[in-house]
């Protein structure tokens, strides 16, 4: 693993290709690279306990986890030829510290989607943390936040996005619509997203507008019952509003 700010080998080519795509040549990371890790989380955690100072936006890629962090703690399967990355953003001073982890994952999963659109690939947004095409999962995230009292510092996210890999059942890879699909290039087009995200919140409203656009449903099974919900849409904070007969409530995922 490099110092900060010294991609190794392994990182160069997304780097490149984040300078081809990128519509500014401000907006640079600190990258750290390995072939093989237990979990990107875990190696950025480390990253931040060990240099807490955070004035670009940093970013750990693998080539392939072991051990990778999906929802609630399951393991993500990140084998050789997906996207795998755990990123950390700095907060512009004054800006979003009614920001929460609800808002953040909607903004990544918004971000993402319009990436992937923009490359012809009809994903929607599975509340709270996943992408999907024709109901099979192409990528998943896990945002936070990272606060100092009550200042609002890092936005975080680990993200995993099938590319080109071995999926299991119930998921698809890029490469069944985009044959031509890289790891590589795929990563620096999840940078660009993770980068877009700052100005997505900034306008909470049409945010929460443009994901409700892209819901994959308009029902959802609750485990507790195996009866279902009508989704009436999403809350100020991210969370899914539900609705069956009379009854309302509301489901929040992250705090």
């Amino acid at each position: 693993m490099t110092a900060a700010g010294r991609p190794c080998r392994g990182g160069a080519p997304v780097l490149v290709q984040h300078r081809r795509l990128s519509p500014s040549p401000a907006a640079s990371w600190d990258v750290r690279w390995v072939p093989v890790c237990s979990s990107t989380e875990t190696l950025l955690k480390q990253w931040l306990l060990q240099s807490p100072l955070v004035l670009r936006p940093r970013v750990v890629m693998a080539r392939q986890q072991r051990w990778g962090v999906g929802q609630r703690g399951r393991v993500w399967q990140a084998p050789k030829g997906g996207a795998w990355l755990s990123a950390a953003l700095p907060v512009v001073r004054g800006g979003h510290n009614a920001t929460g982890a609800g808002l953040m994952g909607l903004a990544v999963a918004l971000a993402l989607a319009e990436r992937l659109e923009k490359a012809g690939v009809p994903v929607r947004i599975k509340w709270p943390n996943d992408l999907l095409v024709d109901g099979r999962k192409l990528a998943g995230f896990l945002p936070g936040l990272v606060q100092r009292g009550n200042s609002l510092r890092l936005l975080r996210c680990g993200v995993g996005l099938n590319v080109c890999n071995v999926v299991p059942d119930g998921a698809v890879a890029l490469r069944e619509f985009l044959p031509a699909a890289t790891p590589e290039y795929w990563t620096a087009e999840v940078l660009l997203a993770l980068q877009a995200c700052s100005d997505k919140l900034r306008d909470p409203e049409t945010l929460i507008a443009q994901v409700q656009r892209r819901l994959w449903a308009d029902q959802v099974i609750d485990s507790a019952d195996g009866e279902a919900w009508r989704i009436d849409g999403l809350t100020s904070a991210g969370g899914l509003r539900l609705k069956r007969g009379e009854e309302s409530k509301e489901w929040i995922r992250w705090p």
